[in-house]
């Protein structure tokens, strides 16, 4: 249930033609279809809405991190191929089988036992250098066992790597893609589709374009390279208390900050369990003031960043009510992830479920 924001605590906007605007930026510089990322609850934005919206793109399915994920988008009937990225344990064989879900699949024990179910599609992961999931470029003799398994397997239907830094490594993403290609040359074939790409990768145009893309946080807003995204969430919530202080008086737990002067604070109804983060850059690293926009200002946060609230140092003319924004407005998405010592990408994912997302366009 989406509640008006005359009675809403804190609440994210979610402009979802920018969000497809977005998509249609990767689109049209890759040249190839999508397969929007959508896991983690659409970056934290919902992902049934999501997919519902990028429906304008026609892309090719979607991309989750778990069956659960995948369960919650066939339920709402989004039935377009759905890969799920975490490396397929053999146990969850039949939920995909089930749900009709694409796995991905980088081990030779699981691959052996998905061929042996019968025909239905998967794609295979190659390490080229995350070092995280999916069968070594060069382990030749896992690829070999893999050729094997692959000859005869009708399912095959993709293939794909994951880049370690295509925002700001061009030449170690060259090597990736290198590598991705000289292992899918020791298969038996070509699948149908391959796939490397994701947001930063796309914004490169056709170089490692592959069959699919898979963007994930320049859809959501997020910067990934020199092509600046457009804003699709904006984190809100409200005044909720106003006081005037004297010079010397603290604010917040721990009373780590003090009045240099007689100040006004405003109490705001967003905090750390909203995806307002209380952590800041550790002492020695770059520090960045925390602020929030009030009222067309910025006003700096003092205190610490509480569970449910912040407090904000202002000028005065604040009222209860007054809307505050949190990152989506004056202050970028980035910005406030950089402030907060994190990424985009974080700050999204935290947004809370008692955050209520509501939806434009």
């Amino acid at each position: 249930m989406t509640f008006p924001p005359e009675i809403t605590r804190a609440w994210v906007d979610v402009d979802l033609p920018a969000l497809v605007a977005n998509a249609r930026t990767i689109a049209t510089i890759s040249g190839s279809r999508l397969l929007p990322m959508v896991k983690a609850n659409g970056y934290g934005l919902g992902a049934v809405e999501i997919a519902r919206a990028l429906e304008k793109v026609d892309p090719w399915g979607f991309g989750v991190a778990s069956i659960e994920e995948a369960a919650s988008l066939r339920a709402a009937g989004i039935r377009r191929p759905i890969l799920v990225l975490t490396p397929l344990i053999p146990d969850w064989i039949d939920q995909c089988l089930a749900l009709d879900l694409r796995p991905t699949l980088g081990d030779s024990v699981a691959l052996e036992r998905w061929v042996s179910h019968g025909s239905k599609p998967f794609h295979i992961e190659i390490d080229t250098g995350m070092s995280r999931a999916g069968v070594r470029w060069n382990d030749h003799a896992t690829l070999a066992r893999f050729g094997a398994l692959l000859e005869g397997a009708v399912g095959w239907e993709g293939a794909f790597t994951h880049f370690v830094a295509a925002e700001s490594d061009t030449p170690a993403t060259r090597r990736q893609w290198e590598r991705f290609q000289e292992a899918l040359r020791v298969l038996p074939r070509k699948p149908a589709m391959i796939h490397a790409a994701n947001s930063a990768a796309s914004l490169h145009g056709k170089s490692f374009a592959g069959d699919l893309v898979r963007p994930g946080i320049f859809l959501y807003g997020g910067g990934a390279g020199a092509i600046a995204p457009r804003g699709v969430a904006a984190l809100r919530g409200r005044v909720v208390a106003v006081r005037s202080l004297m010079t010397g008086d603290s604010v917040g737990y721990g009373a780590t900050w003090r009045a240099d002067r007689p100040v006004t604070v405003a109490t705001i109804s967003l905090g750390y369990a909203d995806g307002l983060p209380r952590g800041t850059p550790a002492v020695g690293a770059e520090r960045h003031q925390r602020a929030v926009e009030l009222n067309g200002k910025l006003a700096p946060v003092v205190g610490r960043i509480t569970m449910d609230m912040c407090m904000l140092s202002v000028d005065g003319g604040v009222a209860l009510g007054d809307v505050a924004t949190a990152f989506g407005g004056l202050i970028s998405l980035d910005e406030q992830a950089h402030a907060a010592g994190t990424i985009s990408y974080e700050l999204l994912t935290r947004l809370g479920p008692r955050v209520v997302r509501r939806y434009q366009g």
